[in-house]
């Protein structure tokens, strides 16, 4: 009976310690003014809901990307192309948020087909100075609009 007694009062003080730490933790956040910020790129015509990016304090997460041409709302034939304009919109919404390509840390490449992947190391590899981010390269089923790559991120100052 004893037993049960103590640890229900270690279980209790644990929780209490938890809920302690996440209200201090919250009211840290608050103090330091890590604050969400929505990015979105002006001239943005869709209405689906998502955000080209939220920035948290110093961070900055970036929606998936695919290269879709904007007159025709498809990939261009060209995988050079598609790749780049994935970048370029990338490398715009960084810039919304007073950021560039080198203050990305994390990257995530979906591909339905992996045969694709040293195409789109060569392209990739034009965006980047020396010190690359950490990448994974996964293979996808069907990506939106017909794309060959989705790609998300995340920037930190």
């Amino acid at each position: 009976m004893l037993r049960e007694g103590k640890a229900l009062t270690v279980a209790v003080a644990l929780l209490a310690g938890l809920i302690l730490g996440a209200a201090i933790t919250a009211d840290s956040q608050r103090a330091s003014g890590a604050r969400r910020r929505v990015i979105n790129l002006a001239g943005r015509t869709d209405t689906l809901p998502y955000s080209n990016a939220v920035l948290v304090g110093d961070t900055l997460y970036l929606a998936g990307r695919i290269g879709v041409d904007s007159k025709t709302g498809r990939p261009p034939d060209d995988l050079e192309a598609e790749i780049r304009l994935v970048f370029d919109g990338m490398r715009d919404v960084l810039a919304a948020a007073g950021m560039t390509m080198n203050d990305v840390v994390t990257v995530t490449v979906y591909c339905p087909d992996l045969t694709l992947y040293d195409k789109f190391n060569a392209v990739y590899r034009t965006y980047f100075g020396k010190d690359f981010p950490a990448r994974a390269f996964i293979g996808s089923g069907p990506l939106l609009r017909g794309g060959h790559f989705e790609v998300q991120a995340i920037a930190a100052r």
